[in-house]
């Protein structure tokens, strides 16, 4: 049951292997911390009900695994099947983000970043970088700062290939849950600016 003064944050994410679904559980984590309604749902298995609540949201933020330098292939189906929202401006406004992980510290995982950003763009949404400074860029540094991997655009996590779920760093689970809390607190703003505006 949704709260009329709660922004509803959902998280539409594919997950391969278990370890994109720990960092999108860390986001929801974040976002729940701050005061959101959460919704999350895993796109290779996305009803129509499912489709109904990110119409309802205040904020989507998208996730999957980097393959092949981009999101998977069942994300790109969501995508391609979120055209039917595209139409009618179904999102139009509505507050956007996203989170990657990859085998490589790197592994192009920026253009998975960037895809999901122009993906929002396509959909008239907003938007939300990461907002924090990254970690681990001196000397005096440590792989246990919060944004290790130096990204902007959104969280990035990097796992081990011959590793389970359980092996995703705490730095970039505790990235995605700062994530997950600076989009609350945006799409708060948001519904409050919204409220105002109508009153």
């Amino acid at each position: 049951m949704s709260h009329p003064g709660r922004p509803i944050v959902a998280i539409a994410f594919h997950s391969g292997y278990g370890h994109t679904a720990v960092i999108a559980e860390a986001v929801a984590r974040g976002a729940a911390g701050a005061g959101a309604e959460v919704v999350s749902v895993s796109v290779d298995t996305i009803t129509d009900e499912q489709w109904a609540r990110l119409d309802a949201a205040d904020a989507i933020i998208f996730g999957s695994a980097t393959y092949m330098g981009t999101a998977s292939a069942a994300f790109h189906a969501f995508a391609e099947a979120s055209s039917k929202r595209w139409f009618p401006h179904a999102w139009v406004d509505k507050l956007a983000a996203g989170f990657t992980n990859s085998g490589a510290k790197s592994g192009d995982k920026s253009s998975t970043l960037g895809y999901f950003a122009t993906l929002a763009a396509q959909h008239g949404m907003h938007w939300i970088s990461l907002g924090v400074q990254p970690g681990w860029d001196s000397t005096t540094g440590s792989e246990d700062d919060i944004n290790r991997l130096g990204f902007f655009l959104g969280a990035g996590a990097q796992s081990p290939t011959d590793a389970g779920p359980e092996a995703v760093h705490t730095s970039d689970i505790a990235t995605a849950e700062h994530l997950g809390a600076r989009v609350a607190h945006q799409a708060a703003i948001f519904r409050a600016g919204r409220t105002a505006l109508a009153s």
